[in-house]
């Protein structure tokens, strides 16, 4: 891998998330560290390498519908990062061709059925080439996977621990994140199969336990606490069975907080028409339409955008509260969460991991480290004994 002519590639450099992760890891990239950037449109390549004033940066030539190119990437790489997506429709090649060569391969999904089908089919192969599959290193689903980690962390070890997680936040979502939205919403059949193959085949810890709760509607430090099925508490329930450290008994439970109650009642019944709508092909399509996959907002809305994950964290007899929280989670976060994990993939000692693995199991405290020193703020709320 040492040998190989690309330390990292980026495929999907010139989509809006795309474009703002290649700016921080120009910006970032230590001297030596060689860079790539990957699509099938070499003139919008050119011209994202000259507005970043990168002279420097290869440019690879590679289609997501051509699996030779695909293929070449990934033996020509030690990292393949790619923001290009939706993952269900575009993603697989890619996965399986890192897969295959031995890559570490990282990407932005939101998509549960998404992480289910590339666990199944390309988990096995990872593990014996040892290459590393991290999905979801974007705001889904850093913030939750380290903000447990590092809440696990402040607890005593080897006691059962339960764990709530609550995010709030400000700021409009990113067209991948619609798309997987009206996706998702769309495909409960696939998801429920996809989910089940994955349990019929998934390793599962020895001598441990690791759960997650569907949780309540309940009050929480000044909030509703919104039970909130979205791909994270799936990341974190993986993390947990790779730790050890995460205890005997481990449970998690996930939320978003709303202020007012009418909001509650307001959000479910938006959700439900939501639903509704996506199973009707015309529907789907309009709402799929209304925000594309690589359209953003502009540099001051993102500056007035934040997020906030609070976690609750009880275990031996101790209750322990911490914060993740940063800027504009949709894009300028995400970016930076992304391009730090290839960093972190590319330059840090990391423990050896392989196959289909979290940002948590393969990087966990070096990736904490290198987000807070970028400006995403750990920290620890208040402690106490019970």
């Amino acid at each position: 891998m040492s040998e190989r002519q690309y330390d990292i590639v980026l495929f999907g450099a010139t989509g809006f998330t795309g474009a703002l992760t290649a700016q921080y890891l120009v910006d970032h990239a230590p001297p030596g560290l060689k860079l790539a950037l990957a699509g099938r449109n070499k003139a919008k390549l050119e011209r994202l390498r000259s507005q970043l004033n990168a002279a420097e940066v290869d440019l690879v030539h590679a289609d997501v519908e051509d699996r030779e190119t695909l293929r070449a990437v990934a033996e020509s790489a030690r990292i393949v990062v790619t923001t290009v997506g939706p993952y269900l429709r575009y993603g697989e090649p890619l996965v399986a061709a890192c897969a295959e060569a031995g890559t570490d391969y990282l990407d932005l999904t939101g998509e549960s059925e998404f992480v289910d089908r590339m666990y199944v089919a390309h988990h096995p192969k990872a593990v014996e080439t040892g290459a590393r599959l991290i999905h979801c290193c974007g705001f889904d689903s850093i913030p939750y996977d380290l903000g447990v980690q590092y809440t696990v962390e402040q607890l005593p070890r080897r006691v059962p621990i339960k764990v709530e997680g609550m995010i709030r936040a400000s700021g409009k979502p990113s067209g991948g994140t619609w798309q997987t939205v009206v996706t998702g919403l769309s495909r409960g059949k696939q998801n429920l199969d996809a989910h089940r193959a994955r349990r019929r085949v998934e390793e599962l810890p020895q001598g441990r336990s690791v759960r997650l709760s569907s949780g309540r509607l309940h009050r929480a430090q000044g909030f509703w606490a919104v039970p909130l099925p979205t791909v994270d508490p799936q990341i974190v329930r993986r993390s947990a069975m790779l730790l050890d450290e995460y205890g005997p008994d481990f449970t998690y439970a996930h939320y978003a907080g709303v202020k007012r109650l009418p909001m509650v009642a307001g959000g479910i019944l938006g959700i439900g028409l939501l639903g509704v709508a996506a199973q009707i092909p015309p529907a789907r399509n309009a709402l799929l339409g209304r925000i594309k996959s690589g359209d953003g907002p502009s540099p001051e809305r993102r500056a007035r955008s934040w997020f906030e994950a609070r976690f609750t964290g009880s275990g031996g007899g101790k209750r322990v509260v911490t914060q993740v929280a940063g800027g504009d989670p949709g894009y300028d976060e995400t970016a930076k969460m992304l391009g730090e994990c290839a960093l972190c993939l590319a330059l840090d000692d990391l423990p050896p991991t392989s196959g289909q693995v979290t940002t948590a199991s393969a990087m966990g405290p070096a990736l904490r480290d290198r987000l807070v020193a970028a400006g995403i703020d750990f920290r620890v709320i208040s402690t106490e004994d019970y």
